[in-house]
């Protein structure tokens, strides 16, 4: 089927958008992809939800006016990419994720996407994990394990986006996945409090810093990372615990101390067994700090996907794409190894009718 995937995430920077043909088991061609980015007011927009969502009913209006807009800025992604297409995979946009009480809430309007753009719509993948007590992410893993199939194992893939996640792939098909800790979350909102930036270009403002180790120590402290996985966080998870870390520092001591967290999370998530290589994608990739933290920490070599041919601003679009095509088919998208989920599980609601 032709499919295009939509994949706006946690970091809150835009729309990811591609074309793929896939029968949901592997992936026989890859088209176009592209991402639009937030306007600065619906970007605000959904920062406030975020920090509002616990306490939102999905019926409130301030809601339901930014659900409007970002289902139509979907919208218009679909149309960038100028492909004719048989399904969208839309994930929407997540406002709130509490699989401890089995709860993931996604924002998005799928009916009116499909009126839209009159094709059949994919949405709502994570509910069906979280509701059979899964941690409803990471999803990408099976994806992941598609486009590696060739790979040298054990592999181990990191996605640095709002959260970060890693897929741990084995010589003998094994699948393993976590959120490893906080992404580009604090990152961001350090550069957009102290810079007046969305985020931290490059990794300048934490490769001036230095950093505070007591500190580092702290957040690594956190009962997040003595829990075994599978594993995930919302975007928040960390707030409080970072506001009091970064407390009294100066900017580039506190990102740096952020960018070094991440990495020493990333790179404590314990495996079967050590990776051959790390590839890296998200837009974490892009951040030089973080790159080069990752790479002192692992002993093997650290890439960006780009080195096997594969598009870090493109993989998560592309693999919703997949995911449609697989929930359609009825495969599953999640296992046991995963997110938790006790049996593998399908997932994705269809709204609309494949022709």
């Amino acid at each position: 089927m032709r499919a295009i995937g939509l994949m706006s995430g946690t970091s809150l920077d835009g729309i990811d958008t591609a074309w793929i043909e896939t029968d949901g088991e592997r992936v026989s061609a890859f088209g176009p992809a592209a991402t639009v980015l937030y306007d600065d007011g619906l970007r605000a927009d959904l920062r406030r939800i975020l920090n509002l969502a616990p306490g939102l009913a999905s019926d409130d209006p301030f809601l339901r006016q930014v659900e409007s807009q970002l289902t139509r800025e979907h919208a218009l992604a679909v149309t960038v990419l100028g492909r004719a297409a048989d399904v969208i995979g839309f994930h929407g946009q997540t406002i709130l994720h509490a699989p401890d009480v089995r709860r993931t809430w996604q924002i998005g309007d799928a009916a009116l996407l499909s009126h839209i753009t009159r094709l059949p719509v994919v949405h709502d993948f994570r509910s069906a994990d979280v509701a059979g007590g899964g941690q409803g992410a990471p999803l990408v893993p099976v994806f992941h394990a598609a486009l590696a199939r060739e790979l040298e194992k054990p592999l181990l893939i990191v996605n640095i986006g709002g959260v970060a996640n890693a897929t741990w792939l084995g010589p003998k098909g094994e699948i393993m996945a976590c959120d490893t800790g906080p992404g580009n979350g604090p990152l961001d909102d350090l550069a957009q409090k102290h810079l007046g930036q969305p985020y931290d270009k490059d990794g300048a403002l934490a490769a001036t810093g230095n950093i505070d180790q007591a500190r580092l120590r702290e957040l690594l402290a956190h009962p997040f990372f003595s829990r075994p996985g599978p594993k995930s966080l919302d975007r928040l998870s960390f707030a409080s615990v970072v506001e009091s870390a970064t407390a009294g520092l100066t900017p580039p001591d506190a990102a740096a101390t952020l960018a070094g967290f991440i990495c020493a999370a990333i790179s404590q998530t314990p495996w079967p067994a050590p990776p051959k290589q790390v590839l890296v994608t998200g837009g974490g990739r892009h951040n030089v700090t973080l790159m080069a933290g990752l790479t002192a920490r692992f002993e093997v070599p650290v890439r960006p996907v780009e080195a096997v041919g594969w598009n870090g601003d493109a993989l998560e679009a592309q693999c919703f794409a997949f995911l449609a095509v697989r929930s359609l088919r009825g495969l599953p998208l999640s296992f046991p190894a995963t997110t938790g989920v006790p049996t593998p599980q399908t997932g994705g609601r269809l709204y609309g009718t494949i022709l």
